[in-house]
């Protein structure tokens, strides 16, 4: 069994202020059954050695404002936040079989498609794509191991109309018959929506969202760097199309 853990870097914006926000991500941390209580235990011990009390976000590595809400980082200085960070990065790269998926969506492009007219439409397309390769994956561990393989996806606790929405779409998905969407027959069940301060899983997925995000968005590489190793690939080891997906995709030049 494999979970796909599903966390957001950025909102989908409507419309009107897609220029204020050029970027959204979707971040997918897939983990085998197995592996998943070793990483629990490594994010336990981290957090032990940074007396961390509480869930770990990638905006609580921000600068501490002043007279702004405490939070689990708060008591770190800038370079313990950045120790925290790689041996978070270096616990999760540590496991061969831990694979990344990750969708970047260039928000302005996608609103030119006339079937993208909502912040909604954003957010269903992006995750059609992380679960579908997500699905890919599976089969490509079958044809690998020899054996039928099964997943189950778990996202981020968002606002109640927003998890009722995603379970509307994710359903939708999985009982699809038309020729664009995938057949999910390695998916179990319904999307399982958990809060992040509850799951190790969305926890790591939320630190990849963010490295990713901060790369397209700010063209830094200190943190996408860390992790680029651990996307998922091709047979040739193309992560493009695989690993890290566009949407709209890229032309090919």
């Amino acid at each position: 069994m494999h979970f796909l853990f599903i966390d957001e870097s950025g909102s989908p914006p409507p419309p009107a202020k897609a220029a204020e926000t050029p970027f959204f991500v979707l971040g997918g941390v897939v983990i085998p059954e197995d592996v998943w209580t070793r990483l629990n235990t490594n994010l336990s011990r981290i957090k032990k050695k940074f007396a961390v009390r509480g869930e770990i976000k990638w905006r609580y590595f921000a600068p501490q404002k002043f007279g702004g809400k405490a939070h689990s980082l708060s008591h770190l200085d800038d370079s313990q936040k950045e120790e925290l960070r790689s041996a978070l990065y270096a616990a999760l790269t540590s496991y061969k079989s831990v694979r990344l998926i990750c969708v970047v969506c260039d928000t302005a492009s996608a609103y030119r498609f006339n079937y993208v007219n909502n912040a909604d439409d954003l957010y269903w397309y992006c995750y059609k794509q992380i679960t579908e390769r997500f699905q890919y994956y599976l089969q490509d561990l079958e044809r690998a191991v020899g054996q039928k393989l099964h997943g189950i996806i778990v996202c981020d606790h968002r606002a109640p109309k927003d998890d009722e929405r995603l379970r509307e779409l994710h359903h939708k998905l999985m009982t699809s018959q038309e020729w664009h969407t995938s057949a999910y027959d390695r998916i179990i069940e319904g999307v399982f929506i958990a809060p992040s301060h509850l799951s190790v899983g969305i926890q790591f997925a939320d630190m990849v969202a963010g490295a990713v995000y901060r790369y397209y968005s700010a063209s830094d590489k200190r943190f996408i760097g860390q992790i680029e190793g651990a996307f998922r690939q091709s047979p040739t080891g193309k992560v493009e199309g695989y690993g890290l997906v566009f949407f709209p995709r890229k032309k090919e030049k």
